[in-house]
C-alpha cells in the first residue's frame, strides 16, 4: 500500500507524536509498504529525508516549538495523486489533519485518524486558556473524528474520553508499540561514570518534554523527602522545553539541589542509554493519552512510578516488576521511598517477555495494518458526510480561510 501520513508534528520537533509516527512509518516500510509523510516546514528540518513533504508553516500561537501549516492543500493533493495513495492516516486535528481530509475526499480513499493528544490539558498554551476552553476542545475533537472512517485510540482512557465527547465513529484501541532493545550492562556502567554516578547511586529519571503539563515541578518539590530517606538518590531530568528555566530555579530552592540534574535534550536515538542508566522512571503527568516514554522505559527494563491511568494499570498487571502507580490525590514520594526500600541493593527481576510483546512495535504495526485493510474493504464508507459538505462548497471555505492555498 501507499500510505499518506498527515501530521503537524514531526522531527526535528521532539514529542511522543513524532516518535510514534516514525515507529509506525519504519515498521510499515519494513513490511513492504510506502509511507509519505505530509508535515510542516521547520528551519531545522532534514530536507533530504525521503518521502517527506513539507507544507509552508508558522510557529503555533504561544507554543512556538510546534508549527501549523498556512497553505498547501492543492500541493498536497497533487503530490498524493503522484504517489497514488491508497489510504490517508491523519495524526492531528489541525492544519495537516484538514489537509488529509481534503486529500482523502478528493481521491475517494479511506481515512484513518489517530487521536494522539488530550488537548483539554493543553489549553493554557493559547492566551493562558482564555481563548480556547475545554468545551471547545470537545466540540472540535467530536467534529473531526466524525469525518473519518476509523479512529485509533492509543489507550482505553482516550477511547472513553472520545465516546464521552460524542464520537461514534468506529474506534479501536491500538497502543503505540516500541522496539525492544538489548539490555547493555557494560554501557550502563560507562554512562553512569560519564555523568558522575556510581553503582551505589539510585537514579530517578524524568525523560520528556519539559513543559507545564508534565508536572515535573511536583517531582522536584517532593524529592527532598525521597533524598532524606535515601541520600544516594539522584533525580535526573532529560529533555528541554518552555518550563526548564523555571524548574531549574525551583530546584535551587530545595535542600537536595546537588542531587537534581538537568541534562538537556538528547537525540531519540540515544534515549535507551538514559533509560538503561537509571533505576526508576518517574512521571507525574496527567495529560498523557498513550505515554510513549513509559513504554520506552519498560522495554529498556526500567520500572516506572507514574500517575495512575487505565492503560498503565493494564500493562503493569502483567508483572509488579514493571513498576508502581499512584493516585492523582496521592504524593508520589512515599511510593518511590517504598520502592527504594524494596529494591535497594538488589538485582532487578526479569520483566516477563509476554509483557514486552504486548507493547512491541510488531504488535503495533500489525494492529494498524489490519485496521487499514478492514477500512479499505468497506467501500460504502468512502462517501462520508465530509465529502458532501466539501462538494457543496465548504471545501473552499476551509481551504482559503482556515489554512489558505497554493496555486
Amino acid at each position: 500500500m501507499n500510505i499518506g501520513f498527515f501530521t503537524d508534528t514531526y522531527f526535528p520537533q521532539i514529542s511522543g507524536v513524532s516518535t510514534s509516527i516514525r515507529i509506525l512509518r519504519d515498521q510499515l516500510v519494513e513490511k513492504g509498504h510506502r509511507v509519505i509523510i505530509f508535515t510542516t516546514t521547520d528551519p531545522d528540518a532534514d530536507t533530504s529525508e525521503p518521502d517527506v513533504v513539507r507544507l509552508p508553516s508558522i510557529p503555533f500561537v504561544s507554543f512556538e516549538d510546534r508549527r501549523i501549516a498556512y497553505s498547501g492543500f492543492d500541493k498536497a493533493l497533487r503530490i498524493a495523486r503522484q504517489y497514488d495513495l491508497d489510504i490517508v492516516h491523519t495524526h492531528t486535528e489541525f492544519s495537516l489533519g484538514l489537509a488529509g481530509q481534503y486529500v482523502a475526499t478528493r481521491l475517494r480513499i479511506p481515512i484513518i485518524h489517530t487521536y494522539h493528544t488530550m488537548y483539554e490539558k493543553y489549553t493554557h498554551y493559547i492566551l493562558d486558556g482564555q481563548l480556547v476552553k475545554p468545551e471547545h476542545v470537545r466540540a472540535m475533537s467530536r467534529v473531526f473524528c466524525q469525518q473519518v472512517h476509523g479512529v485509533i485510540s492509543p489507550s482505553l482512557m482516550t477511547y472513553e474520553t472520545l465516546r464521552e465527547y460524542g464520537v461514534n465513529t468506529e474506534m479501536r484501541i491500538i497502543p503505540t508499540g516500541v522496539k525492544i532493545p538489548a539490555y547493555n550492562q557494560e554501557r550502563r556502567q560507562l554512562d553512569r561514570a560519564k555523568y558522575g554516578f556510581t553503582e551505589d547511586d539510585f537514579i530517578l529519571l524524568s525523560l520528556s518534554r519539559v513543559s507545564k503539563e508534565k508536572n515535573i515541578h511536583q517531582l522536584i518539590e517532593q524529592f527532598d523527602e525521597i533524598n532524606h530517606h535515601h541520600p544516594q538518590a539522584h533525580f535526573v531530568i532529560v529533555g528541554d522545553g518552555p518550563a526548564r528555566s523555571e524548574l531549574e530555579d525551583l530546584a535551587k530552592t530545595t535542600k537536595s539541589v546537588e542531587n537534581i540534574h538537568f541534562l538537556g535534550e538528547v537525540s531519540h536515538d540515544e534515549v535507551s542509554r538514559f533509560y538503561q542508566m537509571a533505576d526508576l522512571y518517574v512521571n507525574a503527568s496527567d495529560s498523557e493519552s498513550q505515554g510513549l516514554t513509559y513504554l520506552e522505559a519498560m522495554v529498556n527494563r526500567l520500572p516506572i512510578c507514574a500517575r495512575y491511568n487505565d492503560y498503565l494499570a493494564e500493562i503493569i498487571a502483567y508483572s509488579e516488576d514493571l513498576g508502581v502507580l499512584f493516585d492523582p490525590s496521592e504524593d508520589y514520594a512515599p511510593k518511590v521511598i517504598q520502592f527504594l526500600d524494596d529494591r535497594n541493593n538488589s538485582e532487578k527481576d526479569t520483566i516477563p517477555e509476554e509483557a514486552l510483546t504486548e507493547i512491541s512495535a510488531e504488535t503495533f504495526v500489525n494492529s494498524v495494518l489490519q485496521f487499514y485493510l478492514d477500512t479499505k474493504g468497506d467501500l460504502l464508507k468512502y462517501k462520508s458526510p465530509f465529502v458532501n459538505r466539501l462538494e457543496s462548497g465548504v471545501k473552499g471555505l476551509i481551504r482559503d480561510i482556515i489554512i489558505g492555498d497554493e496555486t
